[in-house]
Formats: structure tokens, C-alpha cells, sequence
């Protein structure tokens, strides 16, 4: 489906035309000859990037648009998504694409640009989901924990609370071979499928808890909630699983992994629990970022991240250069309320979005919506727009 140009805005029509650009110049060169179409990748890894967008949640009347707050402008625009309304969930943004799950089984990937959309294995495929019966009215699904215990889910909780986060090795757009990972949200464990595939693999590890994953120098990289490091190279017949044994001795309630220049960084989040009226909340304090020193295989804190910014949520963690994008700042930190969904403790966010400075530890709210309503649902993440 070919996207439309009059929805956005001029920052976005320019990074495009430039994408479009660079695209028809990498197929011409490929269409030389085969020596030529050999020389460089079937995918142009060397697009220029989008600046993120925070895609909003609903507040408008209208279910079927949704908002994205641009940092270009610093204006929300409006586009017409009704595969992304309230009455579904987004559970992660990779490679330009939303990864949807329904009040069903179903789960589809979007390109909010292109209203493209590809199905993956649904929800009933998981190794831990024993059956689905859409008559067993709040009781639909059947579920097994890792001991053999079977519980019920309905609906909704499936689709609110299964899955913490899926993210994706390559753009279905320009690869056939792109694999998507996700991280169950009650047990941390990571399960894959591969395009073609009917369903999804579990990813065997004694002790899982990952907190995320992100696709590093061609391989799926996982974290848990410890600060350990998994390597999954998932090309093979069976997944091969390689611990690094690292661990991160400084806390933190919520861990990401995020590629910078090369380099793995880990970035902790620390949470404080106050009371938000009429109930408690979690609000964000402090983060702290780490490097991966490949000698001794040890974390080591970093006092800051110099000219770039990091895209932290329920998307694929994102690293920039800040000289490239002056609208960002450097040495910052652009988060999301990535925990405002059912949790362990039933303790909602309170509209935790915002910008931390790493030079003086300061956070200034992103007010990039009302937050005069209770509605915070489908949670606010980051995704970088791409048509390819």
C-alpha cells in the first residue's frame, strides 16, 4: 500500500524523498551487472535513519486515527490507523513496524506508513498455550507454567499481559529472512519464529527473566533481570544459547540493551513508588549506563554518552547521534512509560515520559499529551517510520 504523502509533515517528506533517493541508487547499481548485484547486500543497511516518533495514545473520540508526536516540529500529527485502535495492543516497534496483538489470537505486524500488514504465528502457537476455546467465556485460553501447573486466561489478559516485547532481526519489507523474538511478560522467556514459520520455539534456559533483546552484529542478544547477557543465534536447525557472564552490581528496575557506535551498552532504569492521586505510581528517577568491556566481559559505568541520545520503551532500543539530529540533546536519554501495562504489583505508570539528562541527572517531562484523562491506553512507544 502506498503511503500518503499528505498526512505528513514536511521533516518526515524530506527524510523520505532522501530514503527514496538512496534506495533507487542502490537498485541501479545492483541492475549493473552480476559481479556488481553481487558486491553489495539484498537489503540497503545504509538508509539514512528517521528521527522516532512517540506514537500517542488514543485521545481523540475518533478510534480510528492515532497521534504521533514529532520531535522534528514538536507538533502531534494525526494519522488514519484504525489496525492500531484501542481496542488493540501494541507490544513492541522494530525495524519501522508495530507489532500488533488483538483480543484473539491473532498478532500482525504494521507499518504505520503503509498500513502494510503481515501476520505472525498467533498466540494459540506458543509451547505454553495448551488450547483456546472461544466459548469458554473469561476463561479462553489454557495455559501451563514451566511445573506442569495449567491456569486460564481470557481475552484481554492475553492480550494485555502475555507478551512484554517482540522485536525483529530485519525489515519484512526487505528481507524474507527476518526473525522475530519475543519476551513473555510473566515468566521473561524468550520464544522466536522465523518468517514462514507456523508457530512459535521456545529458546530453553534454565533461568529466564529477560528484561530485553535486541538484534546485535546479526544475532539476538538478551538480557535478564541480573545484568546477565545470552547470546541466541537462532539460524540453526535448534537454538544455540551462549552466557556471557557478566552482571551488573548496581540495581535498577528496569534493564536495556541498546547498540551505540559498535558497542553493547546496558542502561538501567530506577523507579520510586509515590502516591499519585487517587492511587500509587511509579515514576522515574534515575538511569545509569554501562559498556560491555569484550575482554573481560564485565560491565563497566559510564559517566555519560557523549554526542548521542538513547530511545528507550517498548521499541527496539535506539541509539543516535545527536550531531546529526540537532533537535534531540545530546547526552540524554528519551523514555517511555513502558511499564504503565499490567504488572506483578498492579501498580500503574503515571505518565512516565520524558527526557533525562545524563550531565546532571535532571528529567524534564515530554508533554506530548493531555494528561487531564486517566486514558493511557495503548501505551505511548517510540517507532522510526520507514516505508521499506
Amino acid at each position: 500500500m502506498a503511503v500518503d504523502w499528505s498526512q505528513l509533515p514536511p521533516d518526515m517528506i524530506v527524510m523520505m524523498s532522501r530514503k527514496l533517493t538512496v534506495y533507487i541508487d542502490y537498485l541501479r547499481f545492483r541492475a549493473v551487472c552480476v559481479n556488481w548485484r553481487s558486491a553489495v547486500s539484498k537489503r540497503p543497511d545504509h538508509l539514512p535513519c528517521q528521527l522516532p516518533w512517540l506514537m500517542l495514545p488514543n485521545t481523540r473520540n475518533n478510534d480510528t486515527c492515532r497521534g504521533f508526536f514529532s520531535l522534528s516540529d514538536d507538533k502531534i500529527h494525526w494519522l488514519e490507523l484504525p489496525e492500531a485502535s484501542r481496542r488493540r495492543r501494541c507490544c513492541g516497534s522494530s525495524q519501522g513496524w508495530l507489532v500488533v496483538v488483538e483480543e484473539s489470537p491473532v498478532i500482525r505486524l504494521l507499518n504505520p506508513l503503509t498500513r502494510a500488514q503481515i501476520q505472525l504465528p498467533p498466540l494459540t502457537t506458543f509451547p505454553n498455550v495448551l488450547g483456546f476455546d472461544v466459548y469458554r467465556i473469561g476463561k479462553e485460553y489454557t495455559l501451563q507454567t514451566s511445573s506442569g501447573d495449567c491456569y486460564s486466561r481470557n481475552l484481554k489478559e492475553m492480550r494485555d499481559s502475555f507478551l512484554k516485547k517482540v522485536i525483529l532481526s530485519s525489515s519484512p519489507a526487505s528481507s524474507s529472512e527476518y526473525v522475530a523474538l519475543a519476551i513473555l511478560n510473566e515468566t521473561g522467556e524468550l520464544a522466536f519464529c522465523r518468517h514462514g514459520d507456523e508457530g512459535w520455539t521456545f529458546i530453553e534456559d534454565a533461568q529466564p527473566c529477560y528484561e530485553d533483546v535486541i538484534c546485535y552484529k546479526g544475532l539476538f542478544y538478551a538480557v535478564d533481570r541480573r545484568g546477565k547477557v545470552v547470546i541466541c543465534d537462532v539460524s540453526g536447525v535448534s537454538p544455540v544459547v551462549t552466557v556471557i557472564n557478566t552482571l551488573w552490581l548496581f540495581g535498577g528496575d528496569i534493564l536495556y540493551l541498546v547498540e551505540q557506535s559498535g558497542e553493547l551498552l546496558l542502561v538501567t532504569r530506577h523507579l520510586e513508588l509515590g502516591l499519585v492521586e487517587p492511587d500509587m505510581a511509579y515514576k522515574t528517577i534515575r538511569f545509569e549506563v554501562a559498556k560491555l568491556d569484550s575482554s573481560s566481559q564485565n560491565w563497566v559505568k559510564l559517566k555519560g554518552i557523549g554526542d548521542h541520545v538513547l530511545f528507550l520503551g517498548k521499541n527496539s532500543s535506539l541509539s543516535l547521534s545527536a550531531s546529526d539530529y540537532p533537535e534531540c540533546r545530546r547526552n540524554c536519554i528519551y523514555f517511555t512509560d513502558d511499564y504503565s501495562e499490567v504488572n506483578f504489583e498492579g501498580v500503574r505508570g503515571d505518565y512516565d515520559v520524558g527526557v533525562f539528562n545524563l550531565e546532571d541527572d535532571s528529567i524534564e517531562p515530554l508533554l506530548c499529551y493531555s494528561q487531564s484523562s486517566l486514558l493511557i491506553w495503548p501505551p505511548p512507544l517510540w517507532i522510526t517510520p520507514n516505508p521499506f
